[in-house]
Parts: C-alpha cells; structure tokens; sequence
C-alpha cells in the first residue's frame, strides 16, 4: 500500500513505524473473513481492511471525525487479522498509533471520559477489592448487568498458598484484578508449581501490566505501569535478593502475559529501560509454556492422587471444553500446547468445532465500552461450544472466563485450577 504521509507525522517515529505497517498491507481482505466485529456489522470500515484504510487518511492528513474514532473504538484488537494476513502486517501495532492520533484530534463526550477515567484508575486501584467485597455483599440487589461483573467469593483453597521454597524459582505477576475476582488462579499456579518442584516468587511492588491504562489511551501512564513492573522484578532477575535468581516470569493470564512480553516493543526509545524491557520480554512465559518440562514431573503425582482417591487407573479421560484466548492464540501465537500437554496429563481437551479461532467479545474493558458487541460475541461463542460434551468450560484469561462464566450454564475456569485439582489426593467431597 502506498502511502504519503502528513508532514506532521513524517519523520515520526510513530509515523515511521506506521508508515512501514501500512506498506505490507496489499488489500487482499483475506482478514475481513477472520474479523469478528465485521461478521457481526458487515461494515467494511468494521473491519481491519476498512480501519487500514481509516488510520492511512488519517496519517496523510485527512480530517479526523468521530465516526473514524468510533470504528477504531469497536475493534476488539483481538489480532485474528494478524494469524490470517498472509502479507504478516502487523496490525494490532498499527492501530495503537492510530488510536492515540484519532484521540488527540477528537475529544470524546464527557460521559465516556468519565466512564474511560472510571475503569482505568478503579480497575488498578487499591479500592478495587473492598469495592468488590461491597459488591459481593449486595450482589442480589445489582442490575443484571453488574451482577455479571461481580464474581462470588472464592473459597478457602483460594488463598492457600505452598511454603516449600525450591532451587528453581519464577517470577509470578498477580495481576491488578485477578487476585480479588479469582485468587484461585494465582495459589492454583503456584501450588501446580510447586508440586513440579519449581518455587513461585512475587514482587510486592508489581502491579497492573500497563494494558489497561493503553487500551484506556493512557500511555504515559501505562509506560509508568511497565517501569515500575521492571523495576520491582530486576533484583530477581539480577540474581541481587536472597530468594536467588529467577528463571521465568511467568503469566497465568494471557492478555497480561502479551503485553509483557511486548514491554521491549513499548520502551524501544527509552535508553534507561530498552535493555531491562528486552530482558523482561525475554524472560515471560504464558504458564502454557512450561507444560513440556511439567509434563514428566506431573504424570506419576496425577496416578497418585487419583489412586489415593480411589478413582480407577483406567478411567477414561476427563473431558473440558476449552475456549483459547486471542491472547494466546494470535498474540502470544501460542496454539495446541494446552491441548496437547493437558491430554498427555489424562485430560481430553477439545475446542469449540467451529469459530474456535474468534474473539468471545471480553477484549479487555470491551464487554464495558461495547456491551451490545461484546454481548453477542459472547453468546455466539457459548453457542459454538455447546455442542462440545463436557461438564466445564476452560480458558487462560481471566477476562474470558469472567465474561463467558456471565452466561454460561456450566462452570468456566482456569485450566491451571482444574490440573491442581486434579493433583489433590484429598477425596472428592
């Protein structure tokens, strides 16, 4: 594609870095087909072919509108596009330069300001969990619609967390809503971990990863995010605590785990960090990515704790119907592992057998900012994976789980929480 950039953004790194994005693209639309928001709107400027084209006006210099600003905005940014591009066009890149362009030059009403502002400082603040304790107290009296957003109370497992400390040692990011909405994630992974003979270290001071505050368009504030993370994990990294050096950092939620390991891309032009952040990048594993190693260390604990449960050797496996992140799948390009290495640990993992590749519509702040969207993204997925014979549904994002748990019939969970269970020897209550 040819371009003629603006002179405001020529010579730009940002114009320069889209520049060369927008010359890959040969318009061959085979992404229109893999679009979730154009299946469901038909709309070629609602999907990535149409934004191209949108983000290249806008680049050289054509008026910016809100309705250029409201397509940009009902991208789910899942990068489906990017698995489908033959040309490798790297689109989830290109339309963060173009969002933040459009807001600069379109103010939006104070309404979706004041709900932007809402979800970017209440989501990574430390009032968030009594917020939730609150919610969780009136929950029956919540519309609907917050009633979804609102996860029940975890149980005790939730915080129960190993105290063996081990030679092999990971770094794990908790997250900024995770260990209030599902704790169990965290104390499953590091307990799966942990029976694998590899300790789970935290860093206090780590927080959000910085996606929150950049899909808000906050990215000042979510290169600070980044610094501080870098910052609270290098003295593992280095090897300069008395817990020793870590081999990993390891991601128990995908979206969180891509945007870490995109923290070299993020702060390339900041000479105090592009090293560290190389480093960091480096360094991230989805948990998914562990499962080779864990495999061979698991199987005998699995026969174990099934034989102390009573439960038959040859028990067939036990069915889950897994939902993959686009996260995972077309972020981190991390495809079969879960079900490959799950079904070497006595699990029959299956995907939905159509549109298993599609967005759920969760994206983030998505289900909040486009709720009728995301809405029937979620419901088109639960229907793709009714057809799969399972008692429970398993994701790798806490996002995905939270949204599809909204309205599904069937427990949505972790698959790390339904591999732990699985090693506890305790009986079956």
């Amino acid at each position: 594609m040819q371009t003629h950039l603006a002179p405001e953004f020529a010579g730009t790194p940002a114009g320069e870095a889209a520049e060369a994005i927008l010359r890959q693209c040969v318009h061959c639309g085979f992404c229109t087909a893999t679009c979730p928001t154009y299946q469901l709107l038909g709309d070629e400027l609602d999907g990535p072919r149409g934004r191209i084209y949108l983000m290249k006006q806008v680049l050289e210099g054509a008026p910016v509108t809100a309705a250029t600003q409201a397509h940009l905005d009902r991208c789910l940014t899942c990068r489906n596009c990017e698995s489908t591009c033959p040309s490798g066009v790297q689109y989830g890149r290109l339309v963060e330069i173009g969002r933040q362009v459009v807001d600069e030059r379109v103010q939006r009403s104070a309404g979706q300001r004041a709900v932007r502002w809402l979800l970017r400082e209440g989501l990574t603040s430390p009032a968030f969990a009594p917020a939730i304790a609150v919610g969780r107290a009136l929950r029956p009296l919540l519309p609907a619609k917050l009633q979804a957003k609102v996860t029940p109370a975890p149980g005790q497992d939730a915080h129960r967390w190993p105290t063996r400390s081990h030679p092999r040692k990971v770094l794990m990011l908790m997250g900024c809503v995770q260990p209030t909405l599902m704790p169990n994630i965290n104390s499953a992974t590091a307990r799966v971990l942990d029976a694998a003979g590899i300790q789970t270290v935290v860093a206090d001071d780590a927080g959000c990863c910085g996606a929150i505050r950049d899909h808000l368009g906050d990215h000042t504030g979510a290169l600070a995010d980044m610094r501080r993370n870098i910052d609270a994990w290098w003295p593992m990294v280095e090897g300069l605590t008395e817990a020793g050096q870590v081999e990993a950092i390891v991601m128990n939620a995908s979206g969180c785990g891509l945007s870490v390991k995109e923290y070299g891309l993020a702060l390339a032009a900041d000479p105090a960090y592009a090293d560290k952040a190389r480093r960091i990048s480096a360094l991230t594993k989805d948990v998914s990515e562990l499962l080779p190693d864990l495999v061979p260390l698991l199987q005998p604990l699995l026969a174990r704790a099934r034989a102390r449960r009573n439960e038959p050797a040859d028990a067939p496996p036990v069915p889950l119907a897994y939902h993959p992140p686009c996260t995972l799948q077309h972020g981190q390009k991390l495809r079969g592992g879960v079900e490959t290495h799950l079904a070497a640990l006595g699990f029959d993992v299956r995907t939905a057998p159509v549109d298993s590749h599609l967005c759920c519509g969760s994206a983030g702040t998505y289900s909040v900012l486009q709720p009728e969207l995301s809405t029937a993204l979620r419901d088109r997925k639960l229907k793709a994976l009714a057809p799969v014979q399972a008692q429970t549904v398993v994701s790798a994002n806490i996002g995905c789980i939270q949204h599809l748990a909204s309205a599904s019939e069937r427990p949505v969970r972790h698959w790390i929480e339904v591999l732990d269970e699985a090693l506890d020897e305790r009986p079956r209550v």
